[in-house]
């Protein structure tokens, strides 16, 4: 039993970052010279998984064009010499890597996205990731988990102790710590206010779940904003099994709001081999 299947969930309309999304996906918003779902897609890659499956919606298909092959544009680039681009170009979609595509035709929440990609996943254990959080990691983050899994061989979410006013913002675990870094879940709560929150431990965008994890979704009635809450799925899913949160090492970037995804830009230019050096020059000159 092992992860080789990745949930995308990229319906959402992205509403937060308008009007720079009124025309196309938040997932394909750059961070430095990428898009945020290629971050997403390549820690999944960068962790075993082989499968990468996106829940989308309407006016989602330039990411299927950007992980299909653009021959027009690779036969210039082979054309101009440009071997190096060319490289870049080919790498968005390793040949042993599976693009599947599924609709979810109403935003009924994280949960339903999940749900609607059932069919595809069977009865195998998979991952999901938040493209809106970029994580970094070394470790790649998902890889950490998933190392965790073939441990435990249970659902890991991914979690980071977050500030009290925030508890709102996230699905909030309690539990019993196993050692420093693992906590078994006894309690999770979506989106509670500071003073009912069980704990300050709040769920990242990333999650290993086992097939269980359907049926507690289906069964769910809707939950926090009207919705098919994921958070309340695992919740049902801890009374039948084993969930542990883990606190993963690495940086989240919340690129869902404009503050996190200035920050990602700025830190990633900051670390990137070519243009790290010349904008840390840039920036300590920056008169404000």
């Amino acid at each position: 039993m092992f992860v080789n299947k990745a949930i995308f969930p990229v319906a959402g309309l992205g509403t937060r970052f308008l009007p720079a999304t009124k025309a196309q996906p938040k997932e394909m918003l750059p961070v430095v010279d990428k898009p945020l779902i290629q971050y997403a897609v390549e820690e999944a890659y960068a962790a075993g998984v082989r499968e990468m499956i996106f829940v989308t919606g309407r006016h989602k298909r330039p990411i299927e064009d950007h992980f299909d092959m653009t021959f027009e544009l690779e036969v210039a680039l082979e054309q101009a010499g440009k071997q190096e681009l060319l490289d870049v170009v080919r790498s968005v979609k390793p040949d042993d890597m599976e693009c599947i595509y599924v609709r979810q035709a109403q935003a009924l929440g994280l949960g339903h996205a999940v749900l609607c990609a059932q069919r595809l996943v069977g009865n195998n254990p998979f991952a999901v990731l938040l493209a809106d959080d970029l994580m970094v990691g070394e470790p790649p983050v998902l890889k950490q988990m998933v190392e965790q899994f073939d441990e435990w061989r249970a659902s890991i979410l991914a979690v980071q102790e977050v500030p009290a006013e925030h508890t709102r913002r996230y699905g909030i675990v309690a539990g019993t710590h196993v050692n420093e870094k693992l906590m078994d879940v006894s309690r999770i709560v979506e989106k509670p206010a500071p003073e009912a929150a069980p704990s300050r431990l709040g769920v990242a965008g990333r999650y290993i779940l086992t097939p269980g994890v359907f049926h507690e979704i289906s069964n769910q009635p809707r939950g926090v904003g009207g919705e098919i809450q994921l958070t309340d799925g695992i919740g049902g899913l801890l009374r039948r099994e084993k969930v542990f949160a883990y606190r993963y090492e690495g940086k989240r970037y919340d690129c869902g709001s404009k503050e996190g995804f200035l920050q990602a830009n700025v830190e990633l230019a900051l670390q990137h081999p070519e243009l790290g050096k010349g904008f840390r020059e840039y920036l300590k000159n920056l008169e404000i």
